[in-house]
């Protein structure tokens, strides 16, 4: 249902998932599994995988804290997308990467469910992209003591209005991990 002509294939996104980011994230162990089952599958399906990866004063480039995390491998033939802003799009080389693999839906797992993931999101769809979110798949660290909810209720809330998210030719939606197509 995408808007970019001529874009027909699916993408795994998978969004900052480095040692940094996730280190205190609600449910890190099962949200990485739940990544590499995605991962697996998309592989197996020939799917493009796009790993993303941010970088910035506290994730310094070749940083420990910068590195993706050791139980998610990343092919040599996957691209890799450097980034200093939430949204994945946002002047980097995603948008060109996805072209050239015809993208016109991206499936989108990760972290921070509350910033990049978020930001990836609406940055997709409104550049035309569909954009399913991966229920079971993203993460956030606790932030509370700065007035956040806990990372379940974000989580959750995240889920919720990403179900019903569409726009004129274009359309969001969540799935559970069991339960994604590309």
């Amino acid at each position: 249902m995408t808007t970019l002509p001529n874009r027909p294939n699916t993408a795994l996104l998978i969004v900052d998932v480095q040692n940094g980011v996730v280190d205190s994230s609600h449910n890190r162990d099962e949200v990485i599994a739940n990544i590499n089952t995605l991962l697996d599958k998309a592989r197996s399906e020939a799917v493009p995988v796009v790993w993303i990866q941010h970088s910035s004063d506290e994730l310094k480039p070749d940083s420990a804290p910068w590195q993706y995390v050791p139980e998610l491998v990343r092919e040599a033939t996957e691209p890799l997308v450097h980034k200093r802003y939430g949204d994945s799009f946002e002047d980097t080389e995603l948008e060109s990467v996805l072209a050239e693999h015809g993208v016109g839906r991206v499936v989108v797992t990760g972290a921070q469910t509350d910033a990049c993931i978020r930001s990836t999101l609406h940055g997709a769809m409104v550049r035309g992209y569909d954009a399913t979110l991966v229920a079971d798949a993203h993460t956030t660290e606790d932030l509370t003591a700065y007035g956040a909810p806990a990372p379940e209720q974000v989580i959750s809330h995240t889920n919720l209005y990403w179900s019903w998210q569409e726009a004129p030719g274009r359309k969001g939606g969540t799935a559970e991990t069991a339960e994604v197509t590309f």
